[in-house]
């Protein structure tokens, strides 16, 4: 891309330079023109110019590169363009290590807040039990007691007169004897 425009509103064309060269001075042959302030009619390639210097070898770069696919004048994957220097590189990193470790400071203090939500519950719950306990009359409590007790009283009859049962029907005589 070879800057063109006036100050402050650039706008470029698109050249075939050798790599060697700088794309401000002589250029093997222009292929279009990016205006990026319009985007209606910003971008005007020559296509045909295009695909005929790619075929030749030509490497485009990683702008014009994007502007192309952005066009679907070639297809591909998107180039990154925008390189970082080492210490932008340094100081992102260590960014990115302070937001991990705030995070998961941020996760362990959920997690203990969850924890002790929890065993604030169990307790709201064991004090409401025995509130309902201390709540229920003496009366109540004897119901409950004698019920239980009946109950327990009532399994040991039924197993005595289950085993009962057969003794009573040998000891019976059988009616087609008796005439």
């Amino acid at each position: 891309m070879q800057r063109i425009g006036r100050k402050k509103f650039p706008t470029y064309r698109l050249v075939v330079a050798e790599k060697a060269r700088d794309t401000q001075g002589d250029s093997l042959d222009i292929v279009g023109s990016y205006n990026p302030h319009d985007k209606i009619k910003g971008f005007q390639p020559n296509i045909d110019r295009i695909k005929h210097w790619l075929s030749k070898g030509a490497v485009a770069s990683e702008t014009v590169h994007n502007l192309l696919i952005n066009n679907k004048i070639i297809e591909g994957k998107k180039a990154k363009s925008i390189t970082l220097t080492k210490k932008r590189q340094l100081k992102m990193t260590e960014k990115q290590k302070a937001k991990a470790d705030a995070d998961a400071s941020a996760d362990a203090k959920a997690m203990a807040d969850k924890a002790a939500a929890e065993a604030e519950a169990k307790i709201a719950e064991e004090v409401v039990v025995e509130e309902v306990k201390e709540e229920t009359p003496a009366e109540e409590v004897k119901v409950e007691e004698a019920k239980e007790e009946v109950k327990a009283e009532e399994a040991p009859a039924q197993e005595i007169v289950a085993e009962a049962t057969p003794v009573v029907e040998e000891t019976i005589p059988e009616v087609e004897e008796v005439k």
